[in-house]
């Protein structure tokens, strides 16, 4: 297929403009939501790169007086919200870019929700927050994997008491998204692997988890197919813009997914990124295979459904896990956690912190502290 043929608008689950190029049309989609004067927030890596500037002044085109905040972690943090919401407000802002991969996505949807709420970030919920005072937001990823974007959440990393996040508002998916692989062309090989691991990993565990929702369930076996097919071509060459558009639909789709929920590899990553800031799409990889086999038991007719719709050699659950640690070796992914430097120590703490977060109630499998303290040592060690 011609990729001018993947130029299309779509309006599920928000207003999308899909293609090559359209991120020409970014001013025009602010002036859409009514901003005049909107922040632009990325992330300090991709700043200073020509992408960036080319955004800013295809605002200042359109007329607008553009700002631009850069100052957030890999894993934002509620001190980088509160920054970004002091910058907005000291630029008299009145709309929110939001541009770069998942965390500063993840923390322009945050200082847009917050800016002028009377609760402060970690008490924001859809009974605390006055959703006429949220700000609008227009998204560009510039990565393929978390799938923000089109997300109802953000996940910031409290730093006192060292916990991931989750913070939810029907109203916080952006107003316009704009998915454009030429943004992503620029991706090295490495970062391309793992953020199209986590679209992965939102898929699986969306399809995986036993909450109704048979729409969810059909949006995450295509984008597991999407993933199959594109994240080795797109990983292997950069340049391949077919490839890097339909990772990004991928990535998407994992967000619309997981609605219905996640499970397990998301409870572990969740705590192992706020305890070691690690990638949390390169911890989703990971973990994948290890959670799998915990959950087996609760997904074997999935795993058949997942292995005849992918066209997998064999069948069922065991095609599925060799489909996915085939694929993590092609990608160059670490087997376990040891791999990346980490070790026992807090293993006990790892274990209740995974045990306690909110996606772990929906996880196939319900477990307990000590069942997440043996499922990390697996991963720690290899134990499949």
């Amino acid at each position: 297929m011609e990729i001018t043929s993947y130029s299309m608008n779509w309006h599920y689950p928000t207003a999308m403009r899909v293609g090559a190029g359209r991120i020409r049309e970014l001013g025009k989609c602010c002036g859409q939501l009514g901003m005049q004067a909107p922040l632009l927030v990325t992330d300090p890596g991709l700043a200073a790169f020509p992408i960036v500037e080319a955004a800013l002044q295809n605002c200042r085109d359109a007329g607008l007086r553009v700002g631009l905040f850069s100052a957030i972690k890999g894993n934002p943090t509620g001190a980088n919200v509160a920054d970004g919401v002091a910058a907005l407000k000291a630029g008299e802002h009145d709309g929110v870019i939001a541009f770069g991969g998942g965390s500063a996505i993840d923390a322009a949807k945050a200082i847009a929700l917050i800016a002028h709420q009377s609760c402060g970030l970690f008490e924001a919920n859809p009974g605390t927050v006055d959703a006429s005072k949220m700000l609008p937001v227009v998204a560009v990823p510039t990565t393929a994997g978390t799938g923000s974007e089109v997300g109802q959440a953000v996940v910031i990393t409290d730093e006192d008491k060292h916990v991931k996040r989750p913070i939810f508002h029907l109203k916080m998916v952006p107003g316009i998204v704009i998915l454009d692989p030429e943004l992503t062309l620029g991706l090295p090989p490495k970062l391309t692997a793992a953020t199209g691991m986590d679209a992965l990993a939102h898929n699986l565990e969306a399809y995986c988890t036993p909450l109704y929702h048979p729409m969810a369930e059909a949006v995450a076996l295509e984008g597991m197919r999407l993933v199959k097919e594109y994240l080795p071509r797109a990983t292997a060459n950069g340049q391949d813009v077919e490839a890097r558009q339909q990772m990004l639909v991928a990535s998407s789709m994992g967000a619309v997914a997981f609605q219905r929920g996640l499970g397990a590899i998301h409870a572990v990553s969740h705590t192992l990124g706020a305890l070691y800031d690690s990638h949390h799409g390169l911890l989703n990889a990971i973990m994948m295979p290890y959670v799998l086999q915990a959950n087996r038991a609760q997904i074997e007719p999935e795993m058949l459904r997942l292995s005849r719709y992918l066209d997998l050699p064999t069948p069922g659950f065991e095609g599925v896990l060799a489909w996915i640690l085939q694929l993590r070796a092609e990608l160059d992914i670490p087997h376990t956690l040891a791999d990346i430097g980490m070790d026992d120590s807090q293993a006990e703490t790892i274990g209740k912190m995974s045990a306690r977060d909110v996606t772990a109630r929906t996880n196939a499998v319900q477990m307990d502290a000590a069942q997440y303290q043996q499922l990390f040592l697996n991963a720690l060690k290899g134990t499949l």
